[in-house]
């Protein structure tokens, strides 16, 4: 488990950085002299941008292995946050965060998939996709309110710097520091692990591509709508609590409510023993108590907003292990990369049609109004079926070509 630790810190420092961009970006745009409406395009063409890279890393990170992904992605972002500090209209802006979605498409999947590799059974698998949610909790707390301190002591240009320098160091390290698993052969077809050669002999002996199956053969394609209902859910989040004003004060407030939600899942990751339930039960109750909590944020509910975020970010924490778990039941372990690339597609889509819709719609309503929308219209495609709680056994040992 050297690797996965290894791992971890990489990811800890990566979602820093990236993190500490969210009170930072819209600011920003608007002292470019963005508008709303424009801003939401800037942080939907981000997401936008992912769905080829996540196209390529399907395929790449199973048939290459996760380490030169990862690597490639960290030191490309690092890049192109160091550009990003010498943009000066908003049009260079929104074509470096283009290009930056499109390289940091390969870092979720090439992780997630090495991460899965690692595990011997669903209950581990789970508590390393738990931890992968926990170091990405733990930098989303401290790293929004690190983000408007760099700002507001900085200047946005050199806090952009800062933290290209940091992700194109840490690129390099883990050249060095991320190993793959060592491979192990298949006891039926002698096929190896992810990132190994594999002979057309033996890729006509392995089981059949769960994901290239029907719905009734056991994956059902609709799940899927739950990442982008999830994505579009928290980039409307995303796009709406910084457009609260632009002076270092409420900067600095932004990120501290960005840090609350972060804390409030940082909650419901600890408790490990959640990865012992059924996926599938385990993201239905998070999703409803996420749709409550937008639904109360549309409504102008006589609730604190820090008792609302807090319980969003506490559903979050159980959405996102128990949705990544949920995924990894229904696909096959030779997939992990496909499996990931297409939830990160999902993710993508969300990511981009959430920002753009809230930019379009908040001069009449309320754009969390839409998030709730979404997470409803997500349930109901997550109606009960047999297939949710097929090849569920929390102590059963992954095929061995799985880690």
């Amino acid at each position: 488990m050297k690797t996965a630790i290894w791992l971890y810190l990489f990811l800890f420092v990566a979602f820093f950085d990236l993190h500490a961009q969210y009170p930072m970006l819209t600011p920003f745009a608007v002292s470019l002299g963005a508008a709303p409406s424009f801003i939401g395009l800037v942080m939907g063409m981000y997401s936008l941008t992912h769905l080829p890279g996540n196209l390529i890393a399907g395929i790449a990170v199973d048939r290459r292995g996760s380490r030169l992904f990862i690597v490639f992605s960290l030191i490309g972002a690092g890049i192109l946050l160091l550009f990003q500090a010498r943009v000066t209209d908003p049009w260079q802006l929104l074509y470096i965060r283009s290009l930056s979605g499109f390289v940091l498409a390969f870092l979720s999947p090439a992780c997630m998939s090495l991460l899965a590799r690692l595990a011997k059974n669903h209950i581990q698998q789970g508590k390393l996709m738990a931890g992968n949610g926990l170091v990405h909790t733990i930098a989303s707390v401290v790293s929004p309110a690190a983000g408007a301190l760099l700002a507001a002591k900085l200047g946005f240009s050199q806090s952009f710097a800062l933290l290209g320098w940091i992700l194109l160091i840490t690129g390099i390290l883990s050249f060095w520091f991320v190993k793959e698993p060592v491979p192990v052969a298949h006891p039926e077809t002698g096929g190896t692990a992810p990132g190994q050669p594999v002979s057309p002999a033996a890729a006509k002996l392995d089981a059949p591509d769960p994901l290239l199956q029907s719905p009734a053969a056991g994956f059902s394609w609709s799940v899927f709508v739950l990442p982008i209902g999830m994505a579009c859910a928290q980039g409307i989040l995303a796009f709406e609590l910084p457009l609260r004003g632009t002076d270092a004060a409420t900067i600095m407030s932004t990120g501290i409510l960005f840090s609350v939600i972060s804390l409030g899942s940082l909650v419901t990751l600890s408790l490990l023993f959640l990865n012992r339930y059924l996926p599938y039960l385990r993201t239905v109750v998070g999703v409803m108590l996420l749709a409550i909590c937008y639904y109360g944020l549309a409504s102008d509910w006589p609730v604190s907003l820090l008792v609302l975020l807090f319980a969003a970010g506490m559903a979050k924490g159980v959405i996102f292990p128990a949705m990544t778990s949920f995924l990894l039941q229904l696909s096959g372990p030779t997939r992990y990369g496909r499996t990931f690339s297409i939830l990160s597609i999902s993710l993508s889509i969300g990511s981009f049609l959430g920002p753009v819709a809230a930019g379009a719609v908040r001069s009449y309503f309320s754009p969390y109004f839409l998030s709730f929308l979404a997470l409803m219209i997500a349930l109901v495609f997550l109606f009960p079926r047999e297939a949710f709680k097929a090849n569920w056994n929390p102590n059963g040992a992954l095929p061995p070509h799985a880690h």
